[in-house]
Order: C-alpha cells, then sequence, then structure tokens
C-alpha cells in the first residue's frame, strides 16, 4: 500500500533552518505531484509548496522565497528546505501525494520555531 513518512522536523529558533523530507513507498513516485501542507493548532490545513511530476514548482504567497521544494525520483523522495524561520512556521508539516483522482497524506512531522 502507499505509504508517505515524513521526517527532518524538530525545535529550531527563530532565523534557523530546516529540511523536511517525506520518503514515498507502493506507488508510481514520479508521476504524482508532491506537495508539502502545514496545519498550525486551531487553523486549517493550508497549503505550503507543490512541485509537480515534471518538476515545476509554486509556492504559498506567504513562503516568499524562504522554502524550496524539490524531489528525488531516484529515491522517491521528496524534501521542503525551510529557512529564515519564524514562530508562525510552527506547525504540523504534511506530505501529500496526488494523481489524477488519487490522494494520499503522511502522517506528519511537527515544526517548532522558538527561542
Amino acid at each position: 500500500q502507499v505509504q508517505l513518512v515524513e521526517s527532518g522536523g524538530g525545535l529550531v529558533q527563530p532565523g534557523g533552518s530546516l529540511r523536511l523530507t517525506c520518503a514515498a513507498s507502493g506507488m508510481t513516485f514520479s508521476i504524482y505531484r508532491m506537495s508539502w501542507y502545514r496545519q498550525a493548532p486551531g487553523k486549517q490545513r493550508e497549503l505550503v509548496a507543490r512541485i509537480t511530476s515534471d518538476s515545476s514548482t509554486n509556492y504559498a504567497d506567504w513562503v516568499k522565497g524562504r522554502f524550496t521544494i524539490s524531489r528525488d525520483n531516484a529515491k522517491n523522495t521528496v524534501y521542503l528546505q525551510m529557512n529564515s524561520l519564524k514562530p508562525e512556521d510552527t506547525a504540523v508539516y504534511y506530505c501529500h501525494a496526488e494523481f489524477v483522482s488519487l490522494g494520499y497524506w503522511g502522517q506528519g512531522t511537527q515544526v517548532t520555531v522558538s527561542s
């Protein structure tokens, strides 16, 4: 079955960086559009960044060049490099895979930005 496993979250100080990883299995990874979402306490889940099967990318407006999404089809992995982190980036970050009507979520990884 399809599995998406996120890792790389943790506690980081404001201005710091983290690299999130989502490892996929049980799917033909290269054909899927991959996305990172996040959900802060009391808020709705929101799109952070997306990368298509041909590696086109788009980002939420508030990312403002701080985050970079990338993928390695040979490793069935998608990454989210997050720089210049702010306390308001604190959330659970989720990986999402989508192909036509198929969609899968990972279990999420907690990112906490605090001094």
